[in-house]
């Protein structure tokens, strides 16, 4: 018998099992014990299975609202941001309670610095070729 590799498959491998198994089973009346303990577990399987496949489709459709919900989170934040800018002041310390960075300005460049100088482009090296090898 070719084994099946995935959970559905295998699945199915089994139940068609349980049942040429249920359709023998008055030839099979010294396996009555062991077939009884087989169905119950494929019967279990397929319930378990049928679960799985609901969960896994209420998992995306709350992965979906999860989304949905974050969208709209992170929306509203950005306007409460503004109104908290707005109220506050945007130069105010209080910010920081919120997680928003208050405006502390540039510091000015006095006049005894020099300007930073701009880096130099970097100087390519040239490829050295390998003195190539001769044979005597």
């Amino acid at each position: 018998m070719l084994r099946e590799r995935t959970n559905a498959g295998m699945l199915g491998q089994l139940v068609r099992f349980s049942a040429a198994l249920t359709a023998n089973s008055s030839e099979l009346a010294h396996l009555e014990g062991m077939r009884t303990r087989f169905e119950k577990l494929v019967g279990e399987a397929q319930v378990i299975a049928q679960q799985q496949s609901a969960l896994v489709a209420s998992k995306q459709e709350a992965s979906k609202r999860l989304q949905t919900l974050l969208s709209e989170g992170l929306r509203s934040a950005t306007g409460i941001e503004r109104m908290l800018q707005e109220f506050y002041g945007s130069r105010a310390e209080k910010l920081a309670e919120f997680g928003l960075q208050p405006f502390r300005g540039r510091p000015r460049r006095s006049k005894e610095q020099p300007k930073p100088e701009e880096p130099s482009p970097p100087k390519v090296k040239a490829a050295s070729a390998a003195p190539e090898e001769t044979q005597d």
